[in-house]
């Protein structure tokens, strides 16, 4: 099929959608939505295309208006010119109406359950772990995003030792999904007395967050203990075996949560992180260039595994994957700056994508 009749098909299908949806009062509320979703994505597809196309027509108009005798001269010369500019514009339509036509990873839209974990480095390495969980923090804040802490795990010293999270609001996972893999810190601890260096990481996982329709649990492929929860220091956190550990016996997944004095809310949240971990193991397993499983995704925490490096004293931060450097550590830091490394990263993604089918 050529690129013409793909875009033919892309608008019968509009179009059916259209007439469809006006009959609403004959389909059931799931396949409404449905529709309704499916006509949205294919709203600016349809429009990049009409677009495009007033444009070929324009050049086709202007061309017949250059082979006619009896153009004057004034009026050809103003046609020449305007199908330059017509031409020029050519180009950039259609590399986004391609873009608009790339397959579409479905996890895009979820929500996401973000994970970060202090990783190679001791205390500094849980430090900056937190200092990653209030980056994304603040990048939520500002894309009017809304995180809700499940789990957390701290130091002493106010440190992260791991922490989960879900992150709810538009297109979360698109967004935040290459976040995933071993960030690297290079920086001067605070305990360090004599102005060392040190090199510490931690890792982050971002995976979407899975409703019951995505993935089915059965109550047979679960083993759950409950424990007595404890907080920093071995102090115990309320008086009943209300933490919760499910096993998934499959796959062998393990899931603990125990910041809710409730037992049935930490079961509810600890379900909700293990659906989401075997959607993504689903999903992994489905697409090869993914990572196998999880535990590929984010790596061991090793200092020599990195997606990107942060380095203080230089105040610069370079996403290895693109060969990518900022030097504005404090407005990444600040979530201000984390779109100019994640959208590069999303463009990087797209043109992989575009070389595979072109």
């Amino acid at each position: 099929m050529n690129i013409d009749e793909k875009l033919d098909r892309v608008a019968a299908r509009y179009e059916e959608l259209a007439a469809m949806m006006a009959e609403g009062g004959s389909q059931n509320p799931g396949e409404f939505a449905a529709m309704s979703r499916e006509y949205a994505e294919l709203t600016p597809v349809v429009g990049a295309i009409g677009e495009m196309r007033q444009i070929e027509g324009e050049i086709s108009d202007l061309e017949s208006l250059l082979s006619d005798p009896d153009t004057d001269a004034e009026m050809s010369e103003m046609a020449r010119t305007e199908i330059t500019e017509l031409e020029l514009a050519q180009p950039e339509l259609e590399h986004k109406l391609l873009i608009l036509l790339l397959p579409k990873d479905e996890a895009d839209a979820k929500n996401a359950i973000l994970e970060v974990r202090a990783g190679t480095g001791g205390d500094e390495a849980a430090l900056f772990a937190a200092d990653l969980f209030r980056m994304y923090q603040r990048y939520a804040d500002l894309r009017g995003w809304k995180i809700e802490v499940m789990n957390t795990s701290n130091t002493d010293i106010g440190g992260l030792k791991d922490i989960t999270a879900t992150v709810t609001g538009r297109d979360v996972f698109s967004k935040l999904k290459f976040e995933s893999g071993v960030h690297r810190v290079q920086r001067v601890p605070s305990t360090e007395s004599s102005g060392r260096i040190h090199t510490s990481a931690a890792t982050v996982a971002v995976l979407p967050e899975a409703e019951e329709i995505d993935v089915q649990i059965e109550d047979s492929d679960l083993r759950i203990d409950t424990f007595r929860a404890s907080g920093p220091g071995g102090q115990s956190v309320n008086t009943t075996d209300s933490a919760i550990r499910i096993t998934h016996l499959p796959t062998g997944l393990v899931v603990s949560q125990q910041d809710e004095k409730s037992q049935h809310k930490n079961k509810a949240k600890a379900l909700r992180v293990l659906r989401s971990r075997l959607y993504e193991l689903q999903r992994s397993e489905a697409n090869a260039e993914r990572a196998a499983a999880r535990k590929d995704q984010i790596g061991t925490g090793d200092r020599s595994e990195r997606i990107r490096t942060y380095n203080f004293p230089q105040g610069r931060v370079t996403d290895h994957r693109i060969n990518l450097t900022l030097h504005k550590l404090d407005k990444v830091m600040a979530g201000e700056a984390l779109d100019e490394i994640i959208e590069p990263l999303i463009a990087d993604d797209q043109a992989a994508l575009l070389a595979a089918i072109q």
